[in-house]
């Protein structure tokens, strides 16, 4: 039995020996493989592609006026230098897989039929998204840095590509900004407006008051008093100089209270005011200027030799496969012709 065991039975350490004794085969289905690899691998089956790259960095910059406009104490004043860390880079990875970007630049580019998806095709769409995908890819570096790598069959329009999609990052991310900028300068216009006419509102109605004789409370009342006891010691209660005395002090009591509440309120108002405008300036200047939101490290350029496919990686792997393959399939057939 034993010996029968060891007669059905392959041995691996004769594997070399094996082998040399199939090498014929062996030999011969490994460079036929690799001769059909190299036919199937050449541009007449499989059209080149060319890779371009553009590296950039997110800022930390959002707003134009905080990054250069003085800014009270309470406020950080943004580094306008200062390069983004991991949020901000994650931030750019999200709009550069925006759709927005996307169809701009298939739009731009004409896709659909560069990559020659028929109209007839019942999910064109959903194909040319594949090839997409597949030819433009973002990654976020160990850097923190953004990788924008495309492949194309054509080394100009790759690098163009890439390019292009640098700038448009730039663009939708700037139009994302705009449209909240614009919105909270909105707000703070209707603040402003509405302010300013409060206080115009005070300041006519302290005006009114003026010309019945209210001044300054506090010291005209002080100083009519002190006037009406001198008065009516030298002239008695009953003057005409007193009673003078007694009107003003009469109209004092009776619209003092109200002019100190409106000169209090306007002070205040007049403070909180000048912050407003403060904060007008700042939004306005964030909707009409702006500063690049990311820095470009590397812009792309033609390629000068193809990335894929690798001719000699490609046959490479096809002759080993094919030697491997055919020597499992000999060893498969010898060991049941032998069992048989």
């Amino acid at each position: 039995m034993n010996k029968e065991r060891s007669t059905h039975t392959f041995d691996s350490g004769n594997i070399i020996i094996f082998a040399w004794k199939w090498r014929t085969p062996l030999l011969t289905v490994s460079l036929v493989a690799a001769i059909v690899a190299v036919i199937f691998s050449s541009p007449y089956f499989i059209k080149p592609r060319f890779k371009s790259t553009v590296i950039v960095f997110p800022t930390t910059t959002y707003s134009v006026s905080k990054a250069l406009l003085p800014q009270t104490s309470a406020t950080k004043t943004q580094d306008v230098l200062e390069f983004g860390e991991e949020q901000q880079a994650d931030q750019l990875l999200q709009i550069l897989k925006s759709d927005e970007i996307r169809s701009r630049i298939i739009d731009e580019y004409d896709l659909m039929n560069h990559y020659n998806i028929k109209e007839s095709h019942p999910y064109r769409v959903t194909q040319l998204h594949k090839k997409y995908n597949n030819n433009i890819s973002f990654r976020r570096t160990e850097y923190m840095s953004i990788e924008i790598k495309v492949l194309d069959t054509s080394a100009d329009t790759a690098a163009m590509i890439a390019n292009d999609i640098a700038v448009l990052l730039d663009e939708v991310k700037h139009r994302i900004q705009q449209e909240r900028a614009q919105k909270a300068l909105k707000i703070v216009e209707n603040e402003y407006n509405q302010m300013r006419e409060e206080l115009k509102d005070m300041e006519k109605f302290l005006t009114e008051l003026r010309y019945k004789g209210v001044h300054d409370y506090e010291r005209q009342a002080g100083a009519l008093t002190e006037q009406l006891g001198r008065s009516i010691i030298q002239t008695g209660s009953k003057s005409d100089k007193t009673r003078d005395i007694q009107n003003k002090l009469d109209t004092l009591a009776k619209y003092g209270g109200l002019y100190v509440s409106l000169r209090d309120e306007a002070s205040l108002l007049q403070e909180e005011f000048v912050k407003v405008k403060n904060k007008l300036a700042q939004a306005r200047v964030d909707v009409s200027e702006q500063l690049p939101t990311v820095f470009t490290v590397n812009e792309a350029f033609p390629a000068e030799r193809k990335t894929y496919p690798k001719r000699s990686l490609i046959v490479a792997v096809s002759f080993f496969s094919a030697l491997l393959f055919t020597l499992i399939v000999i060893i498969v057939v010898e060991t049941i012709r032998k069992r048989m």
